[in-house]
């Protein structure tokens, strides 16, 4: 299948840490039914979010988290194009962005801000169980 798909924060942290539902979004880009497109600031936003006190994370742990079960099934895109879009949560406009540029078919989110928009450019915007849905469920 191999769908380009920009994964929001929110759902990047919960299919590493929480499981359930999200755990066969890691499945899917693990196993490379999806390719997981990731731009040097969304890495550095899911790096800052992983370190919340919140998740009782070392800066080990995190090491260990990203170097295992991310890096080496991501795709890196160089992010060139600037978009202003989402007007109530600008910080959001980066997964767009990456999206463009990384000729993405899906972003994956939880976040109300993208989600309302449902598709942008040709890119649809999902939740964790619409996708799911879309690709057979992950197994």
């Amino acid at each position: 299948m191999s769908l380009r798909t920009v994964i929001d924060t929110n759902v990047f942290i919960s299919a590493l840490l929480f499981g359930k539902e999200a755990e066969k979004i890691l499945y899917l880009w693990q196993k490379r039914k999806i390719v997981f497109l990731a731009s040097k600031e969304i890495v550095d936003e899911y790096i800052k979010v992983l370190s919340y006190p919140k998740f009782h994370l070392t800066k080990e742990e995190i090491r260990q988290l990203l170097e295992e079960e991310f890096f080496p099934f991501v795709e890196p895109v160089k992010v060139i194009t600037k978009v202003n879009v989402i007007k109530g949560d600008p910080a959001d406009d980066r997964f767009l962005s990456l999206a463009l540029d990384g000729k993405a078919r899906y972003i994956l989110s939880g976040d109300k801000h993208l989600l309302d928009l449902k598709e942008w450019h040709g890119v649809k915007i999902a939740t964790i169980k619409e996708f799911l849905g879309i690709c057979g469920g992950g197994q």
